[in-house]
């Protein structure tokens, strides 16, 4: 079994689906370019910006519904602004306030948001993979047909659980997506000197299940390659894994100095004059006929829901020092009341 690339775009997106498509798409890119403007002003610290992913991210969430699950990383606003969620919780997130997604507790890395099926991110590499896969077994024992996908980089597909949960994900015919964010560098480490050979895709024929490369930059194929999969996930047709070959834009993470330069500026500018996600899209649209009306509204939208973030952020209280110890752990067992001596 070999990796397949996708060549074909059908099931073709709906106008409607196509708009909502630019508007996840924009709400990541000016989430995350605001954030980095207010994380450099130190207004908060530290953030890992997904832009140049947004087709990636947006077009395998789109396939998905509400209540499917999925994990991410610690590159992680993306992935929730991806499958619908609200900027001002995130952002509120981001500096560490009572009302953020994770009540100020989880800050940049560790989103997490349960109206739209986020189960977690996080910054351990690799960490989402066994969790999504154990959200695989739980659709299974509970008989429902929900879908799990797991969101990951090229340098997770080296860690031990990458192999433990796919061949488990496999035996077990689990409804899971393994997505790899392929963005050619793990850090500053370049694929083709952490890989044994570059795509990460052919993996899945050692595991018994397809493997699928898509364009990471081109939304309409990652969308049309995730909803196959997604459609056998809900036929208990089991794991599919997919590849995307996408790239960031920024460095791996704000402020950080890599003494050895290991991209070079035209490869840098090829891919932002070339291949950034939003303007190839962009241009799809007005070629379909869409209209240059219907991008600008969006784009005036998505500009003031960010404003409107910034503002809920600095404007929300700072968490309670009292309630440090609350939110550790749940325990949802009830236990029957103690006897009255």
């Amino acid at each position: 079994m070999s990796a397949q690339t996708a060549a074909a775009k059908a099931p073709s997106l709906t106008p409607e689906l196509s708009l909502e498509a630019y508007r996840r798409m924009l709400r990541i890119r000016r989430f995350e370019e605001e954030a980095m403007r207010r994380a450099m002003s130190g207004e908060f610290s530290g953030m890992h910006s997904s832009s140049g992913h947004e087709a990636a991210i947006v077009g395998a969430c789109l396939a998905l519904r509400d209540d499917d699950y999925i994990t991410g990383t610690h590159r992680s606003h993306g992935h929730p602004i991806g499958k619908g969620a609200d900027l001002k919780p995130l952002m509120a997130e981001l500096y560490g306030k009572a009302t953020g997604i994770c009540k100020g507790r989880g800050g940049s890395m560790h989103l997490a948001d349960r109206k739209v099926g986020i189960i977690g991110e996080s910054a351990i590499v690799g960490g989402g993979i066994p969790l999504a896969t154990g959200a695989g077994l739980s659709i299974q024992v509970r008989g429902t047909d929900q879908v799990s996908l797991c969101f990951f980089g090229d340098g997770a597909a080296n860690q031990g659980t990458f192999g433990e949960s796919l061949n488990l994900a496999a035996i077990w015919k689990l409804p899971v997506i393994f997505f790899c964010e392929n963005n050619l560098y793990a850090i500053s480490t370049p694929v083709a000197k952490s890989h044994g050979q570059p795509d990460v895709a052919l993996r899945a024929a050692g595991y018994g299940m397809p493997g699928i490369i898509v364009d990471g930059q081109d939304l309409p194929e990652v969308h049309a390659s995730t909803a196959l999969a997604v459609g056998r996930a809900r036929a208990g047709e089991g794991p599919t894994l997919i590849e995307a070959k996408t790239y960031r834009f920024d460095e791996h993470c704000l402020n950080l100095q890599v003494p050895i330069p290991y991209r070079t500026p035209q490869e840098l500018e090829r891919y932002r004059s070339q291949r950034d996600p939003l303007v190839l899209y962009r241009k799809e649209m007005r070629e379909s006929g869409l209209g240059e009306a219907h991008i600008e509204a969006i784009e005036r939208e998505v500009a003031a829901e960010v404003t409107d973030a910034v503002d809920f952020a600095r404007q929300s209280p700072l968490p309670d020092p009292g309630e440090v110890y609350d939110y550790l752990f749940s325990n949802p067992i009830n236990y029957p009341p103690e006897p009255t001596p």
